[in-house]
């Protein structure tokens, strides 16, 4: 990557200029080449290759807002391909302009089809041809050895489709020889969903067009701008990698005797940005469509049913979703609802302009928002507007009513300012400032957020009884957010027990709220009944158990206020617990409970809002790691991406990232799952407990699998003397999956003896607390060692014991990555019997699969006559020792139907008996 002088264009216009038909329209040769860009131009290889690549199809389409570097990238490119190929002529151009109609737009096209069509053998009118010219025209361009390429930059200037008619002709008629690159920044006037089913389509949005982190820093050095790489993260944060306000930085940044604190600083109040997005950006919209962006800008993310009551309008969720995917002015989180989002420097300027309407209109638009937020579960949000519009009653009704769902929220990315409330209004309902704390801790603002406890603490002292004890526990429960802010756990400890020290003062009395009647205060109900503080305050306990790797203690925790939650039907906690659940159901191994929480979880009414996607990410995780049991690769790559959100908890990025690692083991890349191990281990801090073992043991089979014996031998034996407790008899887990692995690798070095001797006894009492995977992992482990002992009747009798384990949850994984030999023993156990044959059978064929025999030179006639389905599900019968009679029971038919079928399959497999048709199906694998 790095950054190049454009050659100079002046010669390519001449040529251009000469193209044209003496006697036809005029036409601008500067409208057939793109202009000089200005220096530096950072050259982007990634696009390059993307576009190298793209070009491949009939179209290619580049669709973004204005400055997101549309024009300069395939000015770049054009002149990059046509230095590296001197023998070809360039793409041929078009700049299309505001007002081109047919007429105008076909005489730019003919001109720029004359530089890739034989003009004397075709000649191209100056006009929109005619049906005969047109077909003239597609056999010319299908004729040709290479195609062409025409670009048209800014398509979506031209509004009438009937102008693009005759290049749809084309591009249906030329056998692909002509290929279209087309830019614009809303939809162009092709026929863009029939390209996209046809797979005609190549798109690059904004995601791809955006700078990555080592192209802006490229950008920088071209610019002689040094900053630390601290500072370039925060300036794509900023810009999300938007080109034009890149360039703009870098221009501005030459002048700057702090470039941090600028980057810190940088908004739309910096002229040339907001002057952009103004005349840019903004001016080619409706009034309408701005209008809408203006409202919905009093929110972070906005959906349909939001916007709508924001605007009054019932037709916005067609115009949301117009902005979005054809003018690229929003994001949208692809979920359903979909929720919009705008960049963040084109929202700072809709906040500057919210900010200087009457106070009367922005304080509707935070009402409208507040009122829309409460009714559809986001009661932070709610609270946050109502506050926004200083409604203090419907503040403090927000808060009282329903803090449990506000003070286990996680910390919000985006402030929004409000006002404080007058002292009048706290020292009349001194919730008021609890109301106000809770909000400015969930923004991180702990300054702010403890001066309004100490003034809530002023006025609440004095408040009657029972009001005061509710007063309490509202209190307890907004120093226990703040407590999660700080980010000490014993802080968080100290405000839970506090909490919990409430319960028994937990509920407001009737007499309560009949005195609140008679005072014209609004009824606050029963907000923190028993069951509100053991949800909130169990949940961060867990949480903490949960940071420090106490599985057990975490689950048992979670799954007491999950109870809880459901008593009272808060759903907000109870998503946070039944998520974080079945995550550590999956990790204990308990596999179908794991699916049936994180499945119940996802199922819940939509708890939207900032900490939701992060829930939802850890019951997606767990699913990922049930699937990745099961030795369902391509489902638990799935669910490991849908868990992206909650990977920024060091937990879940720890078990993410090792799951990713296995996957990688799986597919054989060990330098890349020693690296995402890695990660895990840069997550997980502990260098105790069941996930620090877990790593470890990772650690240990990824060497022995890469052949560094001595390594894993260190790092198994370390392991087991960190882990291993001297006061504990018997086997214990986290020691026992450290002593699995370093068995693993004596059998992997040669030596079985020594492996026997690691192996810890998984068929002891206290192995039944372990992990069922490390059990699974230690009884295959020791039927592999029996087997090659030449104990086969304690190696088939532990296998058995094996698929016992893990029939009930689906487990595979074990039996498809275990050691070799393991195929061998399970084919044995099929002649042998099995209670799980058909288990057994599938994974013959999964486990160690047998070269391909075309491919290993083995010459396996093929059968004369196939198999049909009743004849092969009584071949797998054969496997077993079922007689006939009982294979007729199992599948409901007659004895007799079992032997005709049976004698069928002997002669379409030329065998005489049960064990060579067994054999020759094998050979052929049929079975």
């Amino acid at each position: 990557m790095g950054v190049g002088r454009m050659p100079d264009d002046r010669s390519e216009v001449r040529v251009a200029a000469r193209a044209r038909t003496p006697g036809g329209p005029a036409v601008l040769a500067s409208r057939l080449s793109p202009a000089v860009l200005p220096e530096p131009v950072v050259l982007r290889p990634r696009l390059a290759r993307l576009l190298d690549e793209a070009v491949a199809r009939p179209v290619t389409l580049l669709r973004a807002p204005a400055g997101w570097g549309k024009t300069t990238l395939l000015a770049s490119w054009r002149r990059t391909a046509t230095q590296r190929d001197s023998g070809t002529p360039p793409p041929a151009w078009v700049s299309v302009e505001a007002g081109d109609d047919a007429e105008r737009l076909w005489a730019y096209l003919a001109a720029a089809l004359r530089s890739i069509v034989d003009v004397a053998a075709t000649p191209i009118p100056d006009r929109p041809p005619g049906p005969d010219e047109l077909e003239v025209l597609a056999a010319a361009l299908a004729a040709r050895e290479q195609p062409a390429v025409l670009v048209l930059d800014d398509l979506h200037r031209v509004t009438d489709p009937a102008a693009v008619a005759g290049l749809e002709f084309l591009l249906r008629h030329t056998d692909q020889r002509l290929r279209l690159v087309v830019t614009g920044r809303s939809g162009p006037p092709l026929a863009v969903q029939r390209l996209r089913l046809a797979g005609e389509l190549t798109e690059i949005g904004p995601d791809e067009l955006a700078f990555t982190g080592d192209e802006i820093a490229d950008l920088l050095t071209a610019h002689a701008v040094a900053v630390p790489v601290a500072a370039v993260r925060r300036l794509r944060q900023r810009t999300e990698g938007w080109a034009a306000a890149l360039r703009i930085a870098a221009l501005a940044l030459r002048q700057q005797p702090d470039p941090e604190r600028w980057i810190d600083q940088l908004g739309a109040d910096h002229p040339e940005i907001g002057g952009y997005l103004r005349e840019e950006v903004l001016a080619g919209l409706t009034p309408q469509d701005r209008e809408l962006l203006r409202r919905a800008a009093v929110a972070d993310t906005v959906c349909a049913g939001l916007a709508a009551a924001l605007t009054d309008d019932p037709t916005v969720e067609g115009r949301l979703s117009g902005l979005a995917e054809d003018a690229g002015l929003l994001h949208h989180d692809g979920g359903r609802p979909a929720w919009y989002r705008c960049h963040p420097l084109l929202a700072d300027l809709l906040h500057r302009e919210l900010a200087r309407l009457p106070a009367d209109e922005l304080r509707d638009l935070h009402l409208r928002a507040a009122g829309w937020y409460a009714g559809n579960g986001r009661p932070a949000e709610a609270l946050r507007h109502a506050l926004a519009a200083e409604d203090w009653v419907s503040a403090v009704d927000l808060f009282v009513t329903r803090w449990p769902e506000l003070v286990g929220n996680d910390r919000v990315d985006r402030d929004v300012p409000a006002a404080a409330p007058p002292p009048e209004a706290v020292a009349r309902d001194p919730e008021l400032a609890l109301a106000c704390a809770a909000d400015r801790a969930l923004h991180g603002d702990r300054e702010a957020a403890r001066a309004q406890l100490r003034l809530a603490a002023e006025h609440g002292g004095a408040l009657p009884e029972p009001r005061r004890g509710r007063f309490g526990r509202l209190a307890a429960a907004v120093t226990l957010t703040l407590a999660r802010s700080t980010g000490d756990p014993e802080t968080v400890r100290t405000a839970a027990a506090r909490l919990l020290a409430t319960a028994s003062a937990a509920g407001v009395a009737p007499v309560a709220r009949v005195e609140e009647r008679a005072a014209g205060q609004t009824p606050r109900g029963d907000a923190g009944d028993d069951a509100d503080v053991r949800a909130v305050a169990g949940t961060e306990l867990a949480r903490l158990a949960l940071d420090a790797g106490e599985l057990t203690e975490a689950a048992d925790g979670f799954a007491a206020s999950l109870t809880a939650a459901r008593v009272t039907g808060r759903l907000r906690p109870e998503l946070v617990c039944a998520s974080r659940w079945a995550l550590l159901a999956a990790l204990r191994g308990h596999l179908g409970a794991a699916e049936e929480a994180a499945r119940a979880a996802l199922a819940l009414p939509p708890c939207q809002g900032w900490s939701a996607q992060l829930d939802c990410g850890y019951a997606y995780l767990a699913l990922g790691l049930v699937a990745l049991h099961r030795d369902q690769p391509a489902e638990a790559a799935a669910n490991l991406t849908l868990a992206a959100a909650a990977t920024g908890d060091a937990p879940a990025g720890a078990v993410a990232a090792w799951c990713h690692s296995m996957l990688r083991h799986d597919e054989g890349d060990l330098v890349e799952a020693h690296r995402l191990l890695g990660q895990a281990r840069e997550c997980w801090s502990q260098r105790s407990g069941p996930v620090a073992a877990w790593l470890l043991a990772t650690d240990v089979d990824l060497h022995a699998a890469r052949g560094d014996l001595s390594t894993a031998r260190e790092l198994a034996a370390a392991g087991m003397a960190r882990f291993t407790s001297p006061t504990q008899a018997g086997p214990a887990f986290p020691a026992a999956v450290l002593s699995v692995a370093a068995a693993r690798v004596e059998l992997r070095a040669g030596d079985p003896h020594a492996a026997a001797r690691l192996l810890p006894d998984w068929a002891a009492g206290p192995a039944t607390d372990w992990p069922l995977p490390v059990r699974l992992d230690a009884a295959l482990l020791d039927a592999v060692l029996a087997g090659r002992g030449g104990d086969e009747r304690r190696a088939g009798r532990t296998l058995e014991q094996a698929l016992d384990l893990a029939a009930p949850d689906g487990y595979r994984r074990p039996f498809t990555r275990a050691e070799p030999g393991l195929r061998h023993l399970l084919t044995a156990h099929l002649d042998a019997g099995t209670a799980h044959w058909p288990t057994v059978s599938d994974l013959v064929r999964a486990v160690d699969p047998p070269t391909d025999l075309a491919a290993s030179g083995a010459s396996v006639a093929p059968l004369d006559e196939p198999l049909t389905e009743r004849e092969l599900t009584i071949l797998r019968y054969l496997q077993s020792i079922l007689s006939n009679v009982e294979i007729a029971a199992e599948l409901s038919v007659s004895v007799n139907t079992v032997k005709t079928h049976v004698r069928n399959i002997y002669r379409k497999l030329d065998a005489t008996r049960r064990r060579d048709a067994v054999r020759r199906a094998r050979e052929l694998h049929l079975i």
